[in-house]
Formats: C-alpha cells, sequence, structure tokens
C-alpha cells in the first residue's frame, strides 16, 4: 500500500509552460490513492485546462476565491491539506510567497496552509539564478517549506541549464519520503524536558535585565522532538510564539531561579534534557519595590550576584541512562569554549553557534550550528531553518541512542 493512500494534497500549479506536468503529477497522486484539489492561477489556464484537472482530480478546480458554486475559503483549504505542492512555482509565486502577497486563491492558500508547503520551481536559467529569485527559495526554506529542486536540461527557451521543474516521479518519491519519515516516531515513550527563551531578571517593577533571545530555536526542538514521538515538557521565558503540540506540556517561567526550580522538579523523571535557554548568569542582588527614580547627573550600581548554572546543576545530578544536552552561543575560540562547557557541565552533546554568522543565533529564523559530542567528534552544518536544525539535532540523539 502507497504511503500516499488517504493522503490529502493541493497541487497549486501557476503559469509556466512547466504547467502540462501537472496532468501527470495529478494522475500519479490519485494512482497512489491520495484525495488531491486543484488550485490554479489564471495564468496557468493558459497553459493547460482546468477541465483537464478536473477530471484527472475528479474535484473542481479553483481558480478564485470566488466562482459560480459559491466562495472557495482558502483557509478551509489550508486547514483540510496534509501536503500542499506549488508545482510548478514560477518567480512570480515565489516572489509572492516569500513576501507574503496575497492577490490570487495559490497565494491565499499558501498563508492560510499549517501543512508542510513543497515547491518546485520552473523558469528559465536567467531567472532562477537571479540573486532575487535565488534569495526568494532561501526565504521560502527559511520559513520551513520545502524545496524540490529544478533539473538540468533543454529549456523552453531554447538554452539549457538549470530551471527545469523537477518531473512528476520525482516530487511523488519526494513526498513518499516525507511522509515515511514523519511515520517514523524514534523518541515514542521518552520524555524530554526542553528549556527555552529568555529569563527576565527584575530591577525594580519596571526595569529589568534580559538578552535578545526569542525562543524560536527552543520551540523548532520541541515541536520536531514531539513529532518524533517523545512527551514533551517546555520550560519558557517570555517569548512571542510557543510550540503547537499535543504532546508538549507548557510551563512559563520568567526569572532564572523560576527556570532552574521548573527543570530541577522535572529532571528526575526526564530521559533527555536539552537546554536551549538563553539563562540570565547575573541578577540584581536586591529588587527594589518601587520604580528607581534618576537623581540629578548620577549613575547608578546595581549589586548582581550569579545565578544558578542550571546546566551544570542538573549535570551533576544526572543519572546513567540520562541525556543532556547544552547550547553553545560563542564569539571567540568557539570550539575550545563549547568542548570546555561540554566537559564541565557533564553533557553528552553540545550545540555551537556564533551570532557572528550571518543569519545565525538569536532572533532569525535560520540557525548555522556545530555538534561536538564527548568522543571530539564534531559536525559542521549549513545555514538551514531552525526547524531542520532540530532535526540535525533528533538525528544526533536518535544516533547515541540507536534508533
Amino acid at each position: 500500500m502507497s504511503i500516499l493512500k488517504n493522503k490529502k494534497i493541493i497541487l497549486a500549479v501557476s503559469g509556466s509552460i512547466a504547467a502540462y506536468k501537472s496532468a501527470f503529477l495529478t494522475r500519479l497522486l490519485i494512482k497512489n490513492g491520495a484525495e488531491v484539489k486543484v488550485i490554479m492561477t489564471q495564468a496557468a489556464a493558459d497553459f493547460i485546462a482546468p477541465l483537464t484537472l478536473s477530471t484527472l482530480s475528479k474535484n473542481p478546480v479553483i481558480s478564485s476565491v470566488s466562482s459560480e458554486e459559491g466562495w472557495n475559503n482558502h483557509v478551509e483549504l489550508g486547514l483540510w491539506a496534509d501536503a500542499m505542492i506549488v508545482a510548478p512555482a514560477t518567480a512570480n509565486s515565489l516572489a509572492g510567497m516569500a513576501n507574503g502577497l496575497c492577490n490570487n486563491m495559490l497565494l491565499a492558500v499558501y498563508l492560510s496552509a499549517r501543512c508542510p508547503v513543497f515547491f518546485a520551481p520552473a523558469m528559465d536559467l536567467d531567472m532562477w539564478v537571479h540573486p532575487a529569485t535565488q534569495q526568494n527559495v532561501q526565504k521560502l526554506i527559511s520559513y520551513g517549506n520545502i524545496l524540490i529542486d529544478v533539473a538540468d536540461g533543454e529549456l523552453a527557451s531554447g538554452l539549457s541549464g538549470k530551471g527545469r521543474m523537477a518531473e512528476p516521479e520525482a516530487i511523488v518519491s519526494v513526498l513518499e519520503t516525507y511522509f515515511e519519515k514523519s511515520q517514523y516516531k524514534p523518541l515514542l515513550g521518552k520524555k524530554v524536558l526542553i528549556s527555552s527563551g529568555p529569563t527576565v531578571e527584575p530591577i525594580d517593577p519596571v526595569r529589568f535585565i534580559s538578552n535578545h533571545s526569542s525562543g524560536k530555536m527552543g520551540k523548532a526542538i520541541a515541536e520536531t522532538m514531539a513529532e518524533a514521538g517523545a512527551d514533551v515538557i517546555f520550560v519558557s521565558g517570555p517569548v512571542n510564539a510557543y510550540p503547537q503540540h499535543a504532546n508538549i506540556e507548557l510551563i512559563k517561567v520568567k526569572t532564572a531561579k523560576e527556570m532552574y526550580e521548573e527543570t530541577k522538579k522535572h529532571f528526575d523523571s526526564a530521559n533527555i534534557t536539552i537546554l536551549t535557554a538563553a539563562v540570565a548568569d547575573y541578577t540584581p542582588a536586591k529588587v527594589a519595590p518601587e520604580k528607581i527614580k534618576k537623581k540629578g547627573d548620577e549613575g547608578m550600581i546595581i549589586d548582581l550576584v550569579k545565578t544558578v548554572d542550571i546546566a551544570a546543576a542538573l549535570g551533576k545530578i544526572k543519572k546513567e541512562g540520562q541525556m543532556n544536552i547544552g547550547f553553545a552561543l560563542e564569539t571567540e575560540n568557539l570550539i575550545d569554549n563549547a568542548q570546555k562547557k561540554l566537559e564541565s557541565k557533564n553533557l553528552d552533546f553540545i550545540v555551537l553557534n556564533s551570532p557572528k554568522d550571518e543569519g545565525s543565533a538569536f532572533g532569525h529564523d535560520t540557525n548555522k550550528i556545530s555538534i561536538i559530542d564527548r568522543k571530539g567528534n564534531a559536525e559542521h552544518f549549513g545555514l538551514k531553518s531552525k526547524k531542520e536544525a532540530a532535526v540535525d539535532i533528533l538525528n544526533k540523539i536518535c544516533s547515541l541512542l540507536h534508533l
């Protein structure tokens, strides 16, 4: 039985000569047992008749927000699907998707989709290699969308090179691989404790000490571990967005002291602990009960005391069979400093990154990490979405646990 059986697939077709391949792609998806609904841009209809795709998919083709049948609900479509494939994805559609435009049904459904989105570009060689197109592709990847790369060959212009849309068989193969991996639950029955985000150390009722952590890496890791079957305890400082998954229990904290107390409370029952939080190293010795007023031109001295080193404290009470993973954000002597933390905090491996790498660390949707384990093995990864980096961390966990 095909892994695609009963999967709900949106096929979004934009205006390219490669649109003719959407007929073969629709037929392959239906043959593999998928339920397919097709969206077309107005330009796509110049290359392939909607009736063809309607007949093959056994569903009406949707090309606009409203039609003779009534209003087409883009939100409902986005929630219905298990996957959305934009094939062919023209330079214009890529730009719209990457920059949040919403001037046709394809873009409206894309912006509403909660499912994985795959995109298979198709365009001429010079359009494909243009910096604007490549920037849009990287943006889409950083949002967690999945690129089905262009093929090399003869193009409609007569040129030869990169720009051909992937063949329907290749697209189906990518989908099958994705769904096979998503059914794999290597951490089923495991409890994973994750700390994430910044801590907030109050000076008075108004002011505080904190840092630039957005919690995006911790969120991506939590969702990845939950998708892998783990029961996740997620202890987070204040952030704008928290992970969403039925397997995740969210515990909100503010200070380093609160984060330590909550992680320690749940540590004993955790199989794996991942400490991504940017915990303040120091906190004010005293918190003023009222707002501190300025006094002329005088400066202000705040007496700071050390907070508990959570990773080191948990490392001291770690039992056999437990796995602890830490993070190191370094600006100099990266490997040496990360290895020192690995040893001093009794970690099984450490994830290293640097704010000096463009697109990495605080605030970004992407990250560039290295993973260093206790045997001195170091794996270096390129710039990826934080979701993809989280998968690299999951793979390292599975490797060490022989899963």
